[in-house]
């Protein structure tokens, strides 16, 4: 999913009991810790082992210094390096298509400043993002007539996401390779990651590997447990 970014149920529903006796159990104390300046540092790296080191996702909950919360649905993630990432575009399209990091790189590249904001209630502003847009990728695929979504899978094997295809064709929607101007870190979701400008960040699904052009939209995992299926921001419903 994504959880350097940590979805949580949409404010309509509010987050799973667990997470949020999680919250209240762990904030205070943690964010007392990691707004301590001497610390900030090493408070970081000790966060990203734990979390990295722990199934159950629940040392995402707490915070690091950038406003990013690490998460991730599967036990473990691999890491990807330019050399074996692949993403793959197929389903309803005339040309499907194989591309490594480096090809991605080679396309026009788009920059957009933007925020990501959980469902949790954590936001982080002014985040810069840069890479494909969608819409440049599904063009050079051709979708085919009876194509109307857009299904997003990736290499942790357990996350997906979709979108229908007029949002997969907005021009703040990103195939994105850097983050805060620097390529895509693994714990932020790289190295290529979506970006949903409009939409809570459990839209902007993580460790990003396939697309996959549908007739309809298919619910992505979260949308499996209830959350809304359009995750519009309040500015962009």
């Amino acid at each position: 999913m994504s959880k350097t970014d940590n979805p949580g149920a949409p404010a309509e529903s509010g987050p799973p009991i667990a997470r949020r006796v999680m919250l209240s159990t762990l904030g205070a104390g943690a964010a007392a810790l990691a707004a301590a300046p001497l610390v900030r540092g090493g408070w970081e790296r000790l966060l990203g082992a734990a979390s990295r080191n722990d199934p159950t996702g629940l040392t995402g909950l707490l915070p690091n210094p950038g406003g990013f919360r690490y998460y991730s649905v599967a036990g473990s993630v691999p890491k990807k390096t330019a050399a074996d990432y692949r993403l793959e575009i197929g389903g309803l399209v005339e040309r499907p298509v194989t591309y490594s990091l480096e090809e991605l790189r080679a396309l026009p590249q788009t920059r957009i400043v933007g925020e990501a904001r959980c469902t949790d209630g954590w936001r982080v502003e002014n985040v810069p993002w840069k890479g494909v847009l969608l819409s440049h990728l599904l063009d050079l695929a051709g979708v085919r007539p009876e194509g109307r979504a857009v299904r997003f899978t990736c290499f942790d094997g357990v996350y997906s996401e979709s979108l229908t295809l007029e949002q997969a064709r907005r021009a703040d929607v990103l195939v994105a390779l850097d983050m805060l101007d620097a390529p895509v870190t693994h714990d932020h979701g790289g190295p290529v990651r979506l970006y949903v400008a409009p939409m809570y960040f459990y839209k902007s699904a993580k460790w990003l590997s396939g697309i996959s052009v549908t007739d309809k939209v298919v619910p992505g995992y979260w949308e499996e447990y209830g959350y809304d299926i359009d995750g519009w921001l309040d500015r962009a419903a």
